[in-house]
């Protein structure tokens, strides 16, 4: 039987368009959690993750929106004579589906990581030729949230080819599970994961560090000047990823700490906190919980933030939110401290006049024709929301 190359085109693409139409709409704003990954590594165990989802649910984290208790690469041992994931037995005892049980019973959700790979990163089995048989066994473990990596997938397969296999096992469940596509940014991920993931990483590794060069793992500042352009690729069930919080990790001052969880919010980037939830200063917690950070984060409208002002080292970064109003953030990217004189109204080209609110200290500064004086440390933001 004679096939025309038209029906031939679709019998490719339709199994794709119906894969975009059935994610589940669980990512509606950017998720928020918390993942083992940044401060515990391959650390991780049955123990700590109760501990971690006993903090969240208590220290007001849960309150303001985080949901997703994510357990990161190490978990896993082996497969058994069926092919299943064995998790690790020592460090996991009473078996992956209870944890996830213990998670929920938290009110939270329950995440856990794969690769697309043989291997994992850490040289864990990864999921490469066993997609279905993952799928379904995080379906049974009661599983809300998947990150999926890209170690050891081989030099002849390319991410855009291999994600969508894992993509389409999950939609075919009947249990909704978020899809975060981790692929660094590979074959600009941007430009098409949309159709298979619910958020998608779009650089290497993050660093708890803000400026600086390294060769695999990033800054900062350094993920956050490759932000530019992915605005119109991210939205309502489809985010663009710069990477989890470092948020009261590693050396970053609390202006850093501040400036980071700003232009993530700002960016419209998953809020994955990555830092140890038992053991944070109140004023790190504060910077997490804040409300108003994560309304801007959360906002409804969707739209991702963008560079507006790109000075060497003065940046100034806009947000459309809901009800027309802005969010702003101004970055002393620079080592020395800053006086920066600026008019809102006159800078973004305002057509009225709103009410200056500042982020950080709940309050109202002023107006958007006025022209404001912001003494700014180095590495410090200042974050505000222009209201109607």
């Amino acid at each position: 039987m004679k096939v025309s190359l038209v029906a031939m085109v679709m019998i490719v693409v339709l199994p794709f368009n119906i894969l975009a139409q059935k994610k589940a709409d669980v990512a509606l704003t950017p998720p928020m959690g918390w993942n083992s990954w940044n401060y515990f590594a391959c650390d991780v165990s049955e123990a700590l993750i109760k501990e971690m989802a006993d903090a969240m649910a208590a220290n007001g984290m849960a309150e303001v929106g985080y949901e997703y208790i994510v357990i990161d690469d190490c978990w896993q041992v082996s497969r058994d004579e069926n092919g299943k994931i064995v998790e690790d037995p020592v460090r996991f005892p009473s078996g992956i589906k209870a944890l996830a049980d213990y998670v929920h019973s938290k009110g939270l959700k329950f995440g856990i990581y794969s690769d697309a790979g043989k291997r994992t990163c850490q040289e864990r089995p990864g999921s490469l030729g066993y997609e279905e048989i993952d799928a379904k066994t995080y379906e049974e473990w009661g599983v809300d949230y998947l990150k999926y990596d890209w170690c050891h997938n081989g030099i002849f397969r390319t991410s855009k080819e291999t994600y969508p296999t894992m993509a389409k096992a999950l939609y075919e469940l009947d249990r909704p599970i978020l899809f975060s596509m981790c692929n660094w940014g590979r074959q600009k991920s941007w430009e098409w994961a949309g159709d298979y993931a619910h958020i998608w990483r779009t650089t290497h590794d993050i660093k708890p560090t803000f400026s600086g060069v390294s060769v695999f793992f990033l800054s900062v500042l350094r993920i956050l000047d490759k932000q530019d352009g992915l605005e119109k690729h991210g939205g309502v069930n489809g985010w663009n990823d710069p990477d989890m919080l470092q948020v009261g990790n590693g050396d970053l001052t609390m202006d850093e700490n501040q400036a980071h969880f700003a232009l993530w919010s700002m960016l419209a980037a998953p809020l994955m906190a990555g830092n140890d939830l038992r053991n944070m200063p109140p004023d790190v917690l504060s910077i997490l919980t804040n409300k108003e950070a994560i309304a801007i984060n959360q906002d409804a409208l969707g739209k991702q933030g963008y560079r507006l002002i790109n000075g060497k080292d003065f940046n100034v970064y806009v947000k459309e939110l809901s009800n027309d109003e802005w969010a702003v953030c101004l970055l002393n990217r620079g080592k020395a401290e800053q006086t920066i004189d600026f008019n809102f109204r006159d800078q973004l080209k305002l057509e009225q006049d709103f009410t200056v609110h500042n982020i950080w200290s709940n309050e109202d500064i002023g107006t958007s024709d006025a022209t404001f004086k912001f003494d700014m440390p180095s590495h410090s933001v200042v974050f505000v929301r222009l209201r109607r």
